[in-house]
């Protein structure tokens, strides 16, 4: 089963969304949940468990849920209203004496209330999120973004990275087995191979539409 992100996503009843983020466990290296964001407004995003993905291909990601149900879903955004009292300080100002230029009387202070939207992701403890595009380096640099991953439908492990790799007008894929990951942070995938052995593993099969 292939989770290809930022592709379309199909419920039960119709087109929901598309996919940005996949939530993976990386002890057990395991995909726990597809991140899936809302078409239309407020473009809400949602955590899906992977045990919902009943179909996948280069083009979309059928559930088994309804609409209805996606939407009972945890988000995957958490938006905080911080609140907070500003002082504002101003000198006062006098003319001043004749001869004298001018002078500043003391601060004039006053106070404001600012409110500011945090969001934070809803991460589970001790997972990873990927987002299509995660940059990707080999022992020796930087050799491609991720694609998507390739995933056991019967247990939810990942068995193989897809690399996009090469230039705009030569992109290919190439399948990196789950043996090749060192260790995924929040922004770069790291392999134990260098970029000699990823040119000598084989291409994948995709047939995607670009956009």
């Amino acid at each position: 089963m292939d989770i290809a992100l930022n592709t379309q996503v199909e419920c039960t009843d119709g087109v929901c969304g598309r996919s940005v983020y996949v939530l993976i466990n990386p002890v057990i290296d395991q995909v726990t949940h597809l991140v899936v964001k809302e078409d239309s407004s407020p473009n809400t995003e949602y955590m899906v468990p992977v045990d919902l993905v009943t179909e996948t291909t280069a083009d979309m990601i059928r559930l088994r849920c309804s609409i209805a149900e996606l939407e009972k879903l945890d988000p995957f955004i958490n938006t905080t209203v911080i609140q907070e009292r500003v002082t504002n300080r101003d000198f006062g100002y006098s003319g001043g004496m004749y001869g004298m230029g001018t002078y500043y009387l003391p601060f004039v202070t006053s106070e404001r209330t600012v409110y500011e939207a945090v969001e934070n992701h809803q991460i589970p403890p001790g997972e990873l999120a990927v987002r299509r595009g995660t940059r990707v380096e080999a022992t020796d640099g930087e050799v491609g973004h991720v694609d998507e991953f390739v995933v056991n439908p019967e247990n939810g492990h990942i068995t193989h990275l897809v690399l996009r790799e090469g230039h705009l007008w030569g992109k290919k894929d190439v399948i990196i087995p789950l043996s090749a990951l060192d260790q995924i942070r929040e922004d770069t995938v790291f392999l134990k191979i260098d970029k000699h052995q990823i040119e000598s593993l084989p291409i994948f099969p995709l047939k995607r539409r670009w956009a």
